[in-house]
């Protein structure tokens, strides 16, 4: 059983274990001393779970064991608990999100839903700027209204890291479809690719889009 295994088994249940005495002794806590622990047990958990997967891959296990056991594709456990090498320089890959992916992409949506074409095309990197013109965009956005309705809402934003690139993912919804936003962000947050995609397309790793 390895160390880090230990350590975070032993912290989440110090942790948990102070939670769950303060009924029985009568300690008084204050409601938001308990929301930090709470806070703090996720991550203890998250962290446990980290070391758990590491265990497993030393003994072997194939990343479709683990993604089974978790619920989740193989990729997913991979992109999640995974330590890529990156094949240029040897080194372990940066596997952490941009921190503002999920702000930057619900910026892109509400800039598209404002009719925002400028704002949108601001952000793009030299490719995107060279292959998306506002015109483009616009002409996009108004055949998913010709096609679905009028734009209701989005949903929550997963965000990946693959590589240099972090990839957004936010479902939309339309008057009589649904749509995922995958907008792809440089770590200068910079757009590196945007794509408006069928659901079935979004559920793989391509598939056509409206851009």
């Amino acid at each position: 059983m390895s160390a880090s295994f230990t350590a975070s088994g032993q912290q989440l249940h110090r942790q948990l274990g102070r939670i769950l005495a303060a009924p029985v002794l009568h300690t008084e806590i204050d409601p938001i001393e308990l929301v930090r622990a709470a806070h703090e047990i996720r991550d203890g958990a998250e962290a446990l779970m980290a070391a758990v997967v590491r265990q497993a891959r030393q003994a072997g296990r194939t990343w479709q064991e683990i993604g089974d056991a978790l619920g989740v594709s193989r990729q997913a456990a991979f992109q999640r608990y995974g330590k890529p090498i990156d094949p240029r320089n040897g080194k372990v890959m940066n596997t952490s999100p941009l921190p503002e992916a999920v702000e930057l992409a619900r910026a892109v949506i509400d800039d598209h839903a404002n009719a925002r074409w400028a704002d949108i095309s601001s952000r793009f990197d030299d490719t995107m700027r060279a292959g998306l013109t506002e015109e483009g965009l616009a002409e996009a956005w108004a055949y998913l209204t010709g096609l679905a309705g009028a734009y209701e809402s989005h949903g929550d934003t997963d965000a990946v890291r693959a590589g240099d690139f972090t990839i957004t993912n936010t479902p939309l919804a339309f008057e009589a479809d649904d749509f995922v936003a995958r907008i792809t962000f440089r770590d200068d947050q910079t757009i590196a690719g945007l794509f408006i995609l069928d659901v079935d397309a979004a559920g793989g790793t391509g598939g056509s889009a409206a851009r």
